[in-house]
């Protein structure tokens, strides 16, 4: 059975955007577990990991965890209030990554 898969844009700011080639949107799938299960903030990372590696290691520590000096806005709400990792993504959901100043 097929599992469930959406577009997710990750808009970065400046400081990050050396990872990526300068473009100031990264796109990936995010991929749920099963057909019932939506996919989340973590597997839209897990794909980043794989897509753009030296980006999602400024993300995430070494447990996986968001890194405390970064804040991740789901579709305009902070992901921490939302379940964080583990926040069903709505389809067309945009990311946009803030680092703490």
């Amino acid at each position: 059975m097929a599992r469930r898969a959406l577009l997710v844009v990750f808009v970065l700011p400046s400081m990050l955007r050396r990872w990526v080639s300068g473009q100031s949107e990264v796109k990936v799938f995010a991929v749920g577990p099963d057909h019932d299960t939506p996919p989340t903030l973590g597997s839209a990372l897990d794909t980043l990991r794989r897509t753009h590696p030296s980006l999602e290691e400024r993300l995430r520590d070494d447990y996986g965890r968001i890194k405390s000096h970064i804040n991740m806005f789901v579709c305009g709400d902070d992901s921490q209030g939302l379940g964080g990792l583990d926040y069903a993504l709505p389809p067309g959901a945009e990311v946009y990554v803030m680092t703490a100043i």
